[in-house]
């Protein structure tokens, strides 16, 4: 199927990460434990700005070396030149390699400025960012462990190699949904059925689960439960139905 189209990039922003979640585990063949999401804290630094969605490009950056920020005086421009070459939207998933000890960023008004002229829509690091309102104001959102104050030695040093972050796997193009809830990482594979996955399933929510509780007002304890038990059936059933459906194709 190769990307996905704008329009329908655009729809998935509509809704946050973790409905993006459940219609992935409708529509993939993998065990649900092979998801690549976020593991651990991660704050969203500019939550107003809703959910990012865009293509993976991988970063792995130092800041504590100042002999590798001498040897690589045009690491930024390198940097720079490699997000250029990739068609957007992207969202970078930066690797501090000094994390947890991070003592600079990568990240700042100045380069959010930058990757957002070069089709950023954000970043995700297990690193600190800085200046996230300055980022905010241009558009890119920012999301890591932390905020911090200095950049140190800053050095972008390695891109597009498969990292480790959040204690996931992130490749190079994988699709990358994220919001206060952390991120979803999504491989091509994935990608065909995705939307229709993330529709159906906050239907089929709308259509049982949630009226059955929301419908329960002045009844019985035991009858609530008894409405949930059917509408937990009916739920199952549809998405069975549909799970099938998708594989058979």
């Amino acid at each position: 199927m190769g990307r996905l189209t704008r329009a329908e990039l655009l729809e998935l922003r509509r809704w946050n990460t973790p409905t993006i979640y459940n219609g992935w585990e409708t529509v993939t063949g993998k065990n649900r434990l092979e998801c690549h999401m976020s593991n651990g804290a991660i704050c969203d630094y500019a939550p107003s700005m809703g959910a990012m969605v865009g293509y993976a490009v991988t970063v792995e950056y130092i800041c504590t070396d100042e002999k590798i920020k001498e040897e690589h005086p045009d690491c930024y421009l390198d940097l720079y030149k490699y997000l250029a070459g990739i068609p957007g939207p992207k969202i970078l998933m930066a690797k501090d390699l000094d994390a947890p000890n991070s003592k600079g960023s990568i990240f700042g008004e100045v380069t959010a400025n930058a990757y957002r002229a070069l089709g950023c829509v954000g970043a995700v690091t297990d690193g600190y960012v800085r200046d996230v309102d300055e980022g905010t104001y241009a558009g890119f959102k920012m999301m890591a462990s932390r905020l911090g104050v200095g950049h140190a030695y800053s050095c972008p040093l390695y891109f597009g190699r498969e990292i480790e972050i959040y204690g996931t796997t992130v490749k190079p193009g994988m699709l990358v949904h994220a919001d206060k809830y952390g991120f979803i990482a999504i491989e091509e594979e994935d990608f065909p059925h995705l939307l229709e996955g993330v529709r159906f399933t906050d239907s089929n929510e709308c259509r049982t689960t949630i009226p059955a509780s929301r419908g329960a007002v002045g009844e019985s304890t035991d009858e609530v439960v008894e409405r949930m038990r059917k509408a937990m059936l009916e739920f199952n059933k549809n998405a069975d139905e549909f799970r099938r459906k998708i594989l058979e194709q």
